[in-house]
């Protein structure tokens, strides 16, 4: 009898008409996902997003798994027939649709009318995950015309204190994807982009609280956390950031304190959202502000070493 020998065929991994957050859809992706499902026939779309990112080695540099990110990318692979999910089991709670207010936490509001030099120095501290978490989210809630929104991915929150008096506060979150104006100051290419992103952040609040009265406080403070931020990033989430940026809105503010804090001006955002039509824009026009935080970031952001 002739024996017949069984030879695997590898096929050769392709690069699919889709990409998700920096991320391009292969069929080496497509094929793991529908081995997943064929393998775990109960588990949900939650469940099968986290043994992907563990498979595939998508994991934040603090080595926490980007399970959010990846349900997300399979739902476009599914809608684009490269896939087909189970059903939805239940819907899983996202960050970015819960509205619930932070609760309001009363604190002193006596007035403080002083020159800067006779209230440092001033103490600084990174309230994540702290006790002092709760009244930060109170008072941007109460005092910051955008109110508090919680983040999604990498951020800091800053108070910074005169003696015990809360003076302001400071919110910095991971940066956006595409910001041309930065994007060319910096001059990565989108790879580049893609791989290097979580080394910068943006300032997403910013809040001298409305009975502190001192004069250049806020560009004082702006330079202060400068100096202190990249280490705090390093210890949460194990990476340094090297630059960081801010979008102030035109019809509100010029800007000024950031300015007088070194910051530089690279252009202006188009004014579009992401339910913009036709590339009209819908929404009001933020000047962009980068501030780098070593002198060889760029070298740094382009891939290079310090």
């Amino acid at each position: 009898m002739r024996s017949h020998k069984i030879y695997a065929t590898v096929l050769p991994i392709m690069k699919l008409d889709l990409k998700y957050r920096g991320r391009m859809a292969t069929t080496k992706d497509v094929e793991l996902i529908k081995k997943l499902m064929l393998q775990n026939p109960e588990d949900s779309r939650h469940a099968l997003s986290k043994k992907f990112c563990k498979i595939a080695g998508w994991v934040q540099p603090n080595g926490c798994l980007r399970d959010m990110v990846a349900r997300s990318y399979m739902l476009s692979l599914h809608r684009a027939g490269y896939i087909k999910l189970p059903p939805r089991k239940g819907k899983v709670p996202s960050p970015l649709t819960r509205k619930k207010k932070p609760p309001l936490v009363e604190i002193d509001k006596t007035s403080l009318k002083a020159k800067l030099k006779n209230i440092l120095p001033l103490d600084f501290i990174q309230v994540r995950r702290s006790r002092y978490e709760i009244l930060f989210n109170s008072l941007i809630e109460e005092h910051h015309y955008l109110g508090y929104t919680r983040p999604v991915g990498e951020h800091l929150k800053y108070m910074a204190f005169a003696k015990d008096k809360p003076i302001a506060c400071l919110a910095f979150s991971s940066a956006p994807r595409h910001i041309g104006p930065r994007d060319r100051f910096i001059g990565w290419d989108q790879d580049t982009r893609g791989k290097n992103i979580h080394l910068i952040c943006y300032n997403t609040r910013f809040l001298i609280l409305p009975w502190i009265n001192v004069k250049y406080l806020a560009s004082h403070i702006l330079s202060r956390v400068a100096k202190i931020i990249s280490a705090d990033w390093q210890k949460i989430y194990n990476h340094p950031v090297y630059y960081i940026e801010t979008f102030i809105d035109k019809t509100r503010f010029f800007g000024t304190c950031y300015k007088a804090a070194g910051w530089v001006y690279l252009g202006d955002t188009k004014g579009l959202g992401k339910d913009s039509k036709d590339k009209i824009p819908n929404r009001s026009i933020k000047a962009i502000y980068g501030y780098p935080l070593s002198k060889d970031f760029r070298k740094i952001l382009l891939g290079g070493k310090s």
